[in-house]
C-alpha cells in the first residue's frame, strides 16, 4: 500500500539511503519530517532548535542524481522542514555520517574543535553540515565570501561566530600558493602556518605567548587525503533507479503525492483541485506546524520536468516554475558573466536580492513558483519580478497556457489571478536594454536570513532626445507596505515621458507619498519607517541610475560626490581577529589554552542533550495547556475534545498536584498551575500527556478554557502610574547628600532625563526540557534536565509531590545554553512533567516548542531609569539621583536581586560624591522575567553611559573626556560602601587607547563623514567594572567530589553545570594540575544533586572560581592522605602511586568545599562587601550606518579585559567574544515585541517575536569585520582561585560600545540638517530607530526631528 506504481503487476518500494544504509519507506508517514525521522533512527546529531528553518541546527546533507545533466547534487537543508517522502530516492547524510571519534574526524570537524569553534555545541552539527554540503558540492575550494553565505542560515549564542569561520577558513582558496591539494594545508615550507583568523601565513602557531593563539590544523596529523576514501559515496543503486510517481498516506488523513509528469499533475489537480503543490516545503511546513492550517492532499512538484525546465534566447530566459532558488541564483550569476552587461540589469538585481534571501539551507529548497503564489505581501522577490517586466506563464488541466504579466499577477491578501484549476508553468525574464535599469531594495531587522520590513523593485527605461534623457517606461513596486506586492502606478505614470533630472527626483517624491499609504494602525507598524524607506529607495534608485548614467551622458546633473555614498555598497573586508593573551602555566595544565574537553563529542553529534536521551518504550510525551489572555479569572475547564484526541492519556489540572501548587526561588508566590486566576498569557494551566509530541501538543490545543478577562498592565509606566509593584521590592542606597548638593552653588548645570531599554530573549540553542521517570514502584523520581540549577528541580518535583529530596535526583549532563534561562524557570516545566510521571508511574518526557519557549519562560528585564545629574562646567560629576524600575511580570522570581545588581552598578566605573538610588520592581501581566547574563549590571550601566554622552554634549566634550576625568581610583568608596581593591581601569583604559588607535580612528570617522553624506560612521570606547558573586550570601559555597582510581585516573564531580562555558574543562584542568597529572587522566560526570547536594546555581560568573577552589580543597585532602606513602618511595607513575596507596587502604576519594569569603551587604546598614572583587574591561568599536535605511555593520572592535592568571585563555577569549556579540544584540538588534500600549496592532499581553523568524540575534554577517581580544597582562587576582578572574557576564556590557558609536555616527547625519543637540537613542538601536533618529527630507514628511519608534517596556 502506498508504493510507487511502476507497472500492472510490479511495485517499487518507497526508500532512501542515510548515511550508506539503505532504509524503505513505510506508508503512513506523510506527516513526519525528515528531522523526527532521523531522530526515531537514533541519530540525535541532527538537532531541533526552533522547527522553523531559521536556527539551522537541524542541518543534514541531501544528495540526489540530477538526471538532466547527469550529475550528483550535494545541498543542505534544513530537516525541520523537509517532509520525509521529498527525500524519497535521495541520500541524506547526517553528522554521525561525517565522522566518528573513534572512525575519525572529519578535517572539518578536527578543524572546528581544535579552533575553540565549539562551546555548547548544540548548534555545531549544523554549522558542519552546511560547510560539509558545500565542500562536497563545490568543484574548487570555496572562496571565503562563499562560507560565510554558506554559513548564513546558521546561529549560534555562545561563540560570536570568529572561531567558527577561523576554522572553516582554512579550506578557503585565497591563494594558489598556498592550497595548491597538498595533504598538509596548513603548514607552509618555512614553517609558519595559515592563520585561521586571517588566511595568512604566520608565526602564531609557534608564538608561546600567543599573538593569535588560536592555531589551524595541521592536516598531517588528520591525514585528510586518508579521510576522503572514506567519504560516504552516492549509492550507486540511486544512480540506476528509475523515478516512480508517489502516493503515501499521514497522520488526519493525509495523502502525499509525488507526480512525475505534467500530465500526472494535472490528474491529480483535476481530482483535488484545493491541494497543496510544494517542492521544499518552506512555506506549506510553517503554516501546517505553527498556524495550525490542515491541508489533506499535499502534491510534491520537485520531480516534474516541464517544471524545472531553464530556456535561454535571444529575448530572454524562461524559469520552470519549480526551479530551486539556489539554483536560480548559480544560473544568474553565470549568465551575467556571459552576456553583454546592458542586458542582464535585471539579472544582476535578482543576484542581489536572493542573496539576502532566508539561509542557503531554505534557498536549496525553496522554489520559483512557491514564493510567487504564496503571495506573500513581503516576498523579495515579487516587487522585482513586477518590475523587470517578468511574465508568468499559467497552464490548466487542459493544457491550455496563457501569460499574464507579474505586475497584474498579484490581487490582493495572498490572492492572485490563477484558477482551482490552473498552476504557474514558468516565468519569463526578459533581458534589459540598453538605458535600462533594474534594482532591487530590502530592509530588514537584520541582513542575513530575515523577512523584509520593506522592499522594492524599481525599473526605468530611458530614450535618447538630443542631449537628453527621458523616461520611456518605468515600473515602482514595493513590499511591505500593502497586503499585497503593490503596483505604484501613480508613480510609474507621473515618471513616464518626464526629463531625467533632479527636478523629476522631487517630484517623484511627492507623489509616492500619495501613491503609497500605510494605515497608522497597519500590521507589523513601524508606520513612519516604512514611509521613509518607499522615498529613500527611490532616492537610492535614482543616484544609482544618473551615476551610471554620468559616464556616458556626462550633461545629465549630477549630485556632489559625497551623495554617492548612497548608492555605493559597504566595501567588505575580509573578516579577521587577532587574541593576544600571555600563558601564564600552573602545574600540568592550568594555564593552558586547551580545547573544550567535549569539542570532540560536538562536532561529532555524539555529545547527547536532554532530547537525546534514550527513553523507555513506555515513555509519554507532555504539553502545557496556556493561557491565551493577560489577565482573566477562569470560569471553566472543558477536556472533551482532548479526552478524544489521537494518543491521549491524560489532562492534569491543580487539583491532581499531590504536594503544594505554589512555589518560587525567593518567594512563594507562583503557581505551578493556575487555580481561579491567571496573570499572563502563556501561564500553566495544565499539563497533557500523550503517546507522541505531536499528539501531545495537539490534545492541549483541544482543551477549551473559557475566561472572564480582568484590566492588564501591559509596561513599566502602567505600572508606575497605577503602583502596581511586587511587594516590599522597594530599595534604596545613598551616599553623600544629594538634596544638598543640588541646593548648592557646587552644580554647574543639572541635566534631567528618562532612559529606557527593552527586554532580551535568552535564544539558547536548546529548548527547556526534562525527562522524568520513577523508581522503586514510584518511591523515587528521577529526572534528566536542561538547566543550570539541578538542585532548583529537585527541590521544586519534590515540593509539588510531597517528597523528600532525599527522593528526588536531577542530573544533568551538558546544557546546550543557558545564560540564566535555565536558573529558576526550567524547574517549573520539570516539576509540570513530574505530575504525570509520579501519578501515573511513567516516564514523561517534557521538551518545549521554540515559540513556547520564547513565550513563557521569560526573558532579560526591560528598565526604566529616571535620572538627574548634576556636575561642574570642566565636567567633574557631583551628585546623581536616579530612580530605577524593572519589568518583573507576574511573580517575582528573581527581579528583586536583579535590580539589586542594577543599583549597585549605577555607578559603572565612575567617582560620584552624592548619590540617592531608589529602585522597584513592578508587577505587570507578562511572563515573569528572569535571569540573564549580566543580571541587571548592564542595564544599571547603560544609563550611566547614557547621562555621561549627554554631559559631554552639554559640555561640547568628547564622552571618553568626562569618563577619563570621573574615573574611580585606587581605594575609591563606591556607593554601597565597597572600597575599590587592586583596580586596573586606568592601566587598561590606556592600553586599549593605543591599542585601538582610538584617536586616530576618530580623526579618520570624522574625515569620513565630511566626505559623505549618507554614510556615517562612528566610534566609541566603553569601560565596564562587574562585580564578581552571589549578592545573596549564603549562595556563595560550593562542593564537590573526587574519586581517584587505581590506575590513576580521576573522577570530578561537582555541583556547577556545563552549559558551554568551559567549567568542566576549567576544573579538569585544576584537578590536573593540583595532583601532578595530564588533564586526559581526569574525567568530569554529569552535575547530579545525589552525588553533590545543595550546589548554588550555576550562575553569577562566579562557578570557575568557586567549584574550581572546591576541587582543589578535595585534591589536597587526598594529597595529603597520600603524602606519607609518597614520601616511604620512588614512583614512576601516578597509578604506582595510587596502587600503593590502595593496598595500604588509604581512602581514595574527598569531598570538597569552598565558601567565599569577605562577602555579605546589608541592605539596612548599608554596609559590608556585596562582592568579592571586580573584573575591569574596557571596548572600542567604529560603525558604519546608512543613514537612509538604518542599516548598519560594525568595522571592528577592540576588546581587553583584566582576568589576572587565566585558566584557559582559550576558552575566556571565547566567553568574551561571544558575550560581546550576544551584548551587541541586546544594543543594536534584539526587539521583543508584546501587545501592549505601543503594539495595539498585537494581541494584548502576546509575544509577536517568539521564533527565529521575527526575533533576531546576531548572525555571522553581524560580526565586527575586525575583532580584536586582549587580556590584560601582569596582574594576578589574589582573590580566586589560581590568580584567576571570572569572565562569564563582565564582557556582555562591553558590547555597548557599538550602540554609543552608532550614536555618534546618528550624531553626525543629524548635524548635516542643523541638528547638534543631544537627542536620546533607545535599546535595541534597530534600523528602524537608527533610520528615523538621522532626520533628513525623508522622514521629515512622516516624523518630526525628535519622533522615537515606540518600544515594548
Amino acid at each position: 500500500m502506498g508504493s510507487p506504481k511502476k507497472n500492472d503487476d510490479e511495485f517499487v518500494e518507497a526508500m532512501l539511503y542515510v548515511n550508506g544504509v539503505r532504509r524503505v519507506l513505510p506508508d503512513g508517514l506523510a506527516h513526519m519530517t525528515l528531522l523526527e525521522y532521523l531522530r526515531d533512527l537514533g541519530l540525535t546529531g541532527t538537532k531541533l532548535g526552533c522547527g522553523e528553518g531559521g536556527c539551522g541546527a537541524c542541518t543534514v546533507m541531501v544528495s540526489s542524481y540530477d538526471r538532466t545533466s547527469k550529475t550528483c547534487m550535494h545541498y543542505a537543508v534544513n530537516a525541520c522542514l523537509a517532509p520525509l517522502y521529498s527525500v524519497e530516492g535521495m541520500h541524506v547524510i547526517t553528522i554521525e555520517g561525517v565522522g566518528h571519534r573513534r572512525l575519525g574526524l572529519h578535517p572539518l570537524q578536527e578543524s572546528l574543535a581544535s579552533s575553540h569553534g565549539s562551546q555548547c555545541g548544540f548548534c555545531t552539527p549544523g554549522f558542519i553540515m552546511s560547510m560539509y554540503a558545500l565542500l562536497r558540492s563545490s568543484k574548487n575550494s570555496p572562496c571565503e565570501e562563499e562560507i560565510e553565505e554558506c554559513l548564513a542560515g546558521n546561529l549560534c549564542r555562545c561563540t560570536g561566530y570568529r572561531p567558527i569561520v577561523g576554522a572553516f577558513r582554512v579550506f578557503a582558496k585565497s591563494d594558489d600558493a598556498l592550497y595548491c591539494g597538498v595533504s598538509s594545508l596548513s603548514l607552509l615550507q618555512d614553517g609558519s602556518t595559515i592563520c585561521p583568523s586571517t588566511g595568512k601565513p604566520c608565526s602564531c602557531g609557534s608564538n608561546t605567548t600567543n599573538e593569535d593563539r588560536i592555531q589551524s590544523i595541521s592536516y598531517s596529523d588528520i591525514d585528510g587525503a586518508k579521510y576522503t576514501e572514506k567519504e560516504l559515496i552516492f549509492p550507486p543503486e540511486l544512480l540506476l533507479r528509475k523515478l516512480s510517481p508517489l502516493k503515501l498516506r499521514g497522520n488526519g488523513g493525509l495523502t502525499w503525492f509525488r507526480p512525475i509528469s505534467l500530465q500526472n499533475l494535472f490528474q491529480l489537480k483535476g481530482n483535488y483541485p484545493d491541494a497543496k503543490l510544494l517542492v521544499g516545503n518552506t512555506e506549506v511546513g510553517i503554516e501546517m506546524r505553527l498556524k495550525r492550517l490542515q491541508y489533506q492532499v499535499l502534491i510534491s512538484v520537485a520531480q516534474v520536468p516541464e517544471l524545472n525546465a531553464l530556456n535561454v534566447d535571444g529575448t530572454g530566459v524562461e524559469f520552470g516554475s519549480a526551479l530551486r532558488l539556489s539554483e536560480l541564483l548559480k544560473f544568474f550569476r553565470k549568465i551575467v558573466k556571459e552576456r553583454p552587461a546592458h542586458e542582464t540589469s535585471a539579472c544582476n538585481a535578482f543576484i542581489e536580492q536572493l542573496k539576502w534571501f532566508a539561509g542557503t539551507q531554505i534557498r536549496n529548497v525553496a522554489c520559483i513558483g512557491g514564493n510567487i503564489c504564496t503571495a506573500s505581501p513581503i516576498s523579495d522577490l515579487n516587487p522585482l519580478w513586477m518590475a523587470s517586466r517578468a511574465e508568468f506563464r499559467i497552464i490548466n488541466c487542459s493544457g491550455d497556457v496563457r501569460s499574464i504579466p507579474a505586475k497584474d499577477f498579484f490581487l490582493g491578501y495572498r490572492k492572485v489571478d490563477m484558477g482551482s484549476n490552473e498552476i504557474l508553468l514558468s516565468v519569463f525574464l526578459p533581458w534589459t536594454r540598453p538605458l535600462e535599469y533594474v534594482k532591487e531594495f530590502k530592509q530588514a531587522h537584520r541582513r542575513d536570513d530575515d523577512i523584509a520590513i520593506v522592499n522594492g523593485g524599481m525599473r526605468v527605461f530611458l530614450e535618447e532626445r538630443g542631449q537628453e534623457l527621458f523616461v520611456s517606461d518605468a515600473s515602482i513596486a514595493y513590499g511591505g507596505v500593502a497586503p499585497l506586492s503593490l503596483r505604484a502606478r501613480k508613480t510609474e505614470e507621473f515618471l513616464i515621458g518626464k526629463k531625467w533630472n533632479q527636478g523629476l527626483l522631487q517630484g517623484v517624491l511627492k507623489v509616492i507619498q500619495r501613491d503609497v499609504l500605510i494605515k497608522e494602525d497597519a500590521p507589523g507598524g513601524m508606520v513612519e519607517f516604512r514611509k521613509s524607506l518607499t522615498l529613500s529607495f527611490f532616492f537610492k534608485f535614482f543616484l544609482w541610475v544618473s551615476h551610471d548614467l554620468h559616464d556616458v551622458y556626462p550633461t545629465i546633473e549630477t549630485f556632489p560626490p559625497s551623495h554617492i555614498s548612497a548608492v555605493q555598497p559597504v566595501s567588505r573586508l575580509s573578516r579577521s581577529g587577532k587574541q593576544d593573551y600571555e600563558t601564564v602555566k600552573q602545574g600540568t595544565s592550568v594555564g593552558s589554552p586547551e580545547v573544550h574537553l567535549s569539542a570532540r563529542m560536538q562536532v561529532t553529534g555524539e555529545a547527547e542533550y536532554t532530547d537525546d536521551t534514550p527513553v523507555p518504550p513506555n515513555t509519554l510525551h507532555a504539553a502545557l495547556v496556556l493561557s491565551k489572555v493577560p489577565h482573566a479569572r477562569i470560569l471553566s475547564i472543558d477536556d472533551s475534545a482532548a479526552k478524544s484526541s489521537l494518543g491521549f492519556v491524560g489532562l492534569f489540572l491543580a487539583k491532581d498536584i499531590p504536594g503544594d501548587n505554589m512555589f518560587g526561588p525567593i518567594v512563594t508566590d507562583e503557581e505551578l498551575f493556575a487555580t481561579d486566576v491567571v496573570t499572563c498569557v502563556g501561564q500553566v494551566i495544565g499539563v497533557v500527556v500523550a503517546d507522541t509530541h505531536e499528539n501531545a501538543k495537539n490534545a492541549a490545543r483541544n482543551v477549551d478554557v473559557k475566561y472572564e478577562e480582568l484590566p492588564a498592565i501591559l509596561s513599566i509606566k502602567e505600572a508606575i502610574d497605577a503602583k502596581s509593584f511586587h511587594p516590599n521590592t522597594e530599595r534604596m542606597l545613598r551616599k553623600g547628600d544629594v538634596e544638598l548638593c543640588f541646593q548648592s552653588d557646587q552644580c554647574d548645570k543639572i541635566i534631567e532625563g528618562e532612559v529606557q531599554m527593552g527586554g532580551q530573549e535568552h535564544f539558547y540553542l536548546e529548548p527547556h526540557g526534562s525527562l522524568v521517570w520513577t523508581m522503586d514502584g514510584g518511591n523515587e523520581v528521577h529526572m534528566i534536565s536542561s538547566t543550570q540549577a539541578p538542585q532548583k528541580h529537585q527541590k521544586y518535583v519534590s515540593h509539588v509531590l510531597g517528597l523528600p529530596m532525599s527522593k528526588v535526583v536531577c542530573k544533568t549532563k551538558r546544557v546546550g545554553g543557558g545564560f540564566g534561562g535555565k536558573e529558576t524557570r526550567s524547574a517549573f516545566i520539570a516539576a509540570a512533567a513530574a505530575v504525570p510521571s509520579y501519578l501515573l508511574n511513567r516516564p514523561v518526557k517534557l521538551i518545549l516548542d521554540r515559540d513556547v519557549d520564547m513565550m513563557i519562560t521569560g526573558h532579560r528585564h526591560s528598565f526604566l531609569g529616571k535620572y538627574k545629574v548634576g556636575f561642574t562646567n570642566e565636567g567633574k560629576i557631583l551628585a546623581l539621583d536616579l530612580e530605577i524600575y524593572n519589568n518583573g511580570g507576574n511573580s517575582l522570581d528573581l527581579s528583586l536581586s536583579v535590580l539589586e545588581r542594577a543599583m549597585f552598578h549605577s555607578d559603572n566605573v565612575y567617582e560620584i560624591p552624592h548619590v540617592r538610588i531608589i529602585g522597584n520592581v513592578c508587577f505587570t501581566n507578562f511572563p515573569s522575567n528572569t535571569a540573564f547574563r549580566g543580571f541587571g549590571g548592564p542595564q544599571g550601566m547603560l544609563i550611566t553611559e547614557n547621562w555621561i554622552q549627554r554631559i559631554a554634549a552639554e559640555l561640547d566634550k568628547s564622552p571618553e573626556e568626562i569618563k577619563e576625568m570621573n574615573f574611580q581610583v585606587e581605594g575609591s568608596i563606591t556607593h554601597y560602601s565597597q572600597s575599590l581593591q587592586h583596580c586596573t581601569l586606568h592601566q587598561l583604559w590606556k592600553e586599549l587607547k593605543v591599542s585601538s588607535n582610538f584617536l586616530k580612528a576618530r580623526k579618520e570617522a570624522n574625515d569620513f563623514n565630511s566626505q559623505n553624506r549618507w554614510r556615517k560612521r562612528g566610534v566609541a570606547m566603553i569601560p565596564t567594572k562587574f562585580g564578581i558573586s552571589f549578592t545573596i550570601k549564603f549562595m556563595n559555597q560550593a562542593g564537590a567530589l573526587v574519586h581517584v582510581y587505581t590506575d590513576g585516573t580521576v573522577l570530578v564531580t561537582h555541583g556547577g553545570v556545563e552549559m558551554g562555558q568551559g567549567l568542566h574543562t576549567k576544573v579538569a584542568q585544576v584537578a590536573a594540575s593540583a595532583l601532578n597529572i595530564p588533564l586526559s587522566s581526569v574525567f568530569v560526570s554529569e552535575t547530579s544533586t545525589d552525588k553533590v547536594p545543595n550546589a548554588s546555581p550555576t550562575a553569577a560568573s562566579a562557578s570557575s572560581d568557586m567549584y574550581g577552589a572546591a576541587v582543589l580543597d578535595a585534591c589536597e585532602q587526598l594529597l595529603a592522605r597520600m603524602e606519607p606513602i609518597a614520601s616511604k618511595g620512588s614512583f614512576n607513575t601516578f597509578a604506582e602511586l595510587v596502587s600503593a596507596c590502595y593496598f595500604q587502604r588509604i581512602d581514595l576519594s574527598a569531598h570538597g568545599f569552598h565558601i567565599v569569603p569577605e562577602l555579605g551587604y546589608d541592605w539596612v546598614s548599608g554596609k559590608g562587601n556585596a562582592y568579592r572583587y571586580f573584573t575591569y574591561g574596557a571596548a572600542f568599536a567604529e560603525v558604519e550606518i546608512d543613514t537612509l535605511t538604518g542599516d548598519f555593520h560594525t568595522r571592528a572592535a577592540d576588546i581587553m579585559l583584566d582576568l589576572g592568571y587565566s585558566l584557559n585563555p582559550a576558552i575566556d577569549v571565547g566567553q568574551i567574544e561571544g558575550a560581546f556579540m550576544q551584548g551587541m544584540g541586546w544594543v543594536a538588534l534584539e526587539e521583543l515585541k508584546w501587545g501592549d500600549s505601543a503594539h495595539s496592532w498585537i494581541k494584548p499581553g502576546t509575544l509577536l517575536t517568539c521564533g527565529p523568524g521575527s526575533y533576531k540575534i546576531p548572525s555571522i554577517n553581524d560580526t565586527p569585520f575586525h575583532l580584536n581580544v586582549s587580556l590584560l597582562k601582569g596582574n594576578p587576582n589574589t582573590k580566586a582561585i589560581h590568580s584567576s578572574k571570572a569572565v562569564g557576564e563582565p564582557p556582555f556590557f562591553l558590547a555597548s560600545s557599538v550602540f554609543f558609536a552608532i550614536k555618534e555616527a546618528i550624531r553626525a547625519a543629524r548635524s548635516e540638517v542643523g541638528l547638534t543637540n543631544w537627542f536620546p537613542l533607545e535599546t535595541p538601536a534597530t534600523p528602524e530607530r537608527i533610520r528615523m533618529a538621522c532626520f533628513d527630507e525623508f522622514t521629515a514628511p512622516f516624523a518630526s526631528s525628535d519622533f522615537y519608534p515606540k518600544l515594548s517596556v
